[in-house]
Protein backbone atom coordinates (compact mmCIF):
# COMPACT_ATOMS: atom_id res chain seq x y z
CA UNK A 1 0.00 0.00 0.00
CA UNK A 2 1.36 3.40 -0.96
CA UNK A 3 1.32 6.08 1.70
CA UNK A 4 0.78 9.76 1.16
CA UNK A 5 4.30 10.28 2.45
CA UNK A 6 5.71 7.97 -0.23
CA UNK A 7 3.71 9.66 -2.97
CA UNK A 8 4.74 13.12 -1.77
CA UNK A 9 8.37 12.07 -1.47
CA UNK A 10 8.43 10.78 -5.05
CA UNK A 11 6.76 13.96 -6.31
CA UNK A 12 9.25 16.07 -4.36
CA UNK A 13 12.18 14.13 -5.82
CA UNK A 14 10.80 14.55 -9.34
CA UNK A 15 10.22 18.27 -8.74
CA UNK A 16 13.72 18.86 -7.40
CA UNK A 17 15.13 16.89 -10.32
CA UNK A 18 13.23 19.09 -12.78
CA UNK A 19 14.45 22.22 -10.98
CA UNK A 20 18.05 21.04 -11.32
CA UNK A 21 17.54 20.36 -15.03
CA UNK A 22 16.05 23.79 -15.76
CA UNK A 23 18.65 25.53 -13.61
CA UNK A 24 21.28 23.78 -15.72
CA UNK A 25 19.65 25.08 -18.90
CA UNK A 26 19.68 28.65 -17.58
CA UNK A 27 23.23 28.36 -16.30
CA UNK A 28 24.38 27.06 -19.70
CA UNK A 29 22.97 30.22 -21.30
CA UNK A 30 24.86 32.34 -18.79
CA UNK A 31 28.06 30.37 -19.42
CA UNK A 32 27.69 30.92 -23.16
CA UNK A 33 27.33 34.68 -22.62
CA UNK A 34 30.35 34.73 -20.32
CA UNK A 35 32.39 32.80 -22.88
CA UNK A 36 31.33 35.19 -25.65
CA UNK A 37 32.35 38.13 -23.46
CA UNK A 38 35.80 36.61 -23.00
CA UNK A 39 35.30 35.42 -19.43
CA UNK A 40 36.32 31.83 -19.98
CA UNK A 41 37.32 31.00 -16.35
CA UNK A 42 33.87 31.88 -15.01
CA UNK A 43 32.17 30.13 -17.93
CA UNK A 44 34.16 26.97 -17.18
CA UNK A 45 33.26 27.18 -13.48
CA UNK A 46 29.58 27.37 -14.36
CA UNK A 47 29.92 24.41 -16.72
CA UNK A 48 31.40 22.38 -13.84
CA UNK A 49 28.42 23.40 -11.70
CA UNK A 50 26.10 22.22 -14.47
CA UNK A 51 27.80 18.82 -14.50
CA UNK A 52 27.21 18.54 -10.76
CA UNK A 53 23.56 19.55 -11.14
CA UNK A 54 22.99 17.01 -13.91
CA UNK A 55 24.60 14.25 -11.85
CA UNK A 56 22.30 15.16 -8.96
CA UNK A 57 19.31 15.16 -11.29
CA UNK A 58 20.17 11.66 -12.47
CA UNK A 59 20.56 10.39 -8.89
CA UNK A 60 17.21 11.87 -7.87
CA UNK A 61 15.53 10.25 -10.87
CA UNK A 62 17.00 6.87 -9.91
CA UNK A 63 15.68 7.29 -6.36
CA UNK A 64 12.23 8.36 -7.54
CA UNK A 65 12.04 5.43 -9.97
CA UNK A 66 13.15 3.00 -7.26
CA UNK A 67 10.48 4.35 -4.93
CA UNK A 68 7.86 3.96 -7.66
CA UNK A 69 8.94 0.40 -8.39
CA UNK A 70 8.87 -0.41 -4.68
CA UNK A 71 5.37 1.04 -4.35
CA UNK A 72 4.13 -1.12 -7.23
CA UNK A 73 5.63 -4.30 -5.74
Amino acid sequence: MTTNFGINARLDLAGISADLKWSSVELRRIAERLQAAGNSPDAQAILRMIDTFLEGEARLNVLANAMSAEALA
